[in-house]
């Protein structure tokens, strides 16, 4: 295998480390964006030479661009780019901020959205690399209580297709990796929970927020495994637009697919009402 660039934003733990410890031991460089001196420092102990920390809070628009830049001229040529950085936010849609929705979408949307936007220029010009991001299966499929956190993830989605159509034409591949429920801490200390204070909603909501807090730590998905398969797809000569990760993912995302392709076609008949009949098609 050739080795490769990466950089994989919010690299410190979870499937950011866990896919950087994988890119280092298939013998590729790897830049990780980190919060901390400390976790830098640890960061770069993994494999000293090709590890590389920067520091970077990747909802600071022109700091994203400045380390994009540091990072092509000084540890060299990006090919492969996450944006990995975001957090949880659990809570009821009524019972949730506005101001913590917004903050959900300035780390979750925006923030991917600077780094994808400060790394695109360099590969447009070589006409190659390749454009990930860390959505989640629930950017394929709803849970109650995840609202913004779903939000999130399904703007990530959208922006991903549409942004894979657009720079096929240089050789720029794009990616969403969507995984399932991993052992990472995710569910557990790294995320953010609305007060709950709306009885109405204690029968639907509590069982789901005290599950989540049971299964964190003991989750289905391997973060190793997931680091080795998001390896290998930048391998590949035509990777996945989706790479679904974990067996949870697939049977919720195929199940909520599968409830609304039965609900268009339920309502298809109504839905062809509404043309023109000498309208365009697009």
């Amino acid at each position: 295998m050739q080795q490769q660039k990466w950089l994989i934003t919010g690299a410190s733990s979870g499937l950011g480390r866990a896919i950087a410890q994988a890119a280092l031991a298939a013998g590729h460089i790897v830049t990780g964006t980190v919060r901390s001196e400390a976790d830098l420092r640890a960061f770069e102990e993994l494999e000293p030479g090709r590890a590389h920390g920067r520091i970077l809070d990747v909802t600071d628009d022109e700091a994203v661009t400045r380390v994009l830049a540091d990072v092509e001229q000084n540890v060299g040529p990006l090919d492969v780019v996450i944006a990995n950085a975001g957090y949880g936010l659990e809570g009821t849609f009524e019972e949730t901020p506005l101001a913590e929705v917004r903050r959900q979408f300035e780390v979750n949307v925006f923030g991917a959205v600077a780094t994808l936007r400060a790394a695109l220029p360099y590969m447009r010009q070589r006409r190659s690399g390749h454009l990930m991001a860390v959505t989640s299966m629930a950017g394929m499929m709803t849970v109650p209580g995840m609202s913004a956190y779903c939000g999130s993830k399904w703007a990530m989605e959208g922006i991903l297709a549409s942004l894979a159509q657009e720079v096929e034409q240089f050789g720029i591949d794009v990616t969403a990796i969507e995984p399932g429920s991993f052992r990472t801490d995710w569910s557990g200390r790294s995320m953010t929970r609305a007060e709950h204070f709306i009885e109405d909603y204690d029968e639907l909501f509590m069982p789901i927020r005290q599950k989540r807090l049971k299964a964190s730590g003991n989750q289905l998905g391997n973060p190793a495994k997931a680091g080795e398969a998001v390896v290998h797809i930048a391998s590949v000569e035509e990777p996945p637009a989706h790479l679904v990760l974990g067996s949870d993912a697939l049977r919720l995302i195929a199940a909520q697919r599968a409830a609304v392709e039965e609900e268009i076609r339920a309502w298809e008949e109504l839905s062809r009402t509404t043309d023109f009949p000498e309208g365009a098609q697009l």
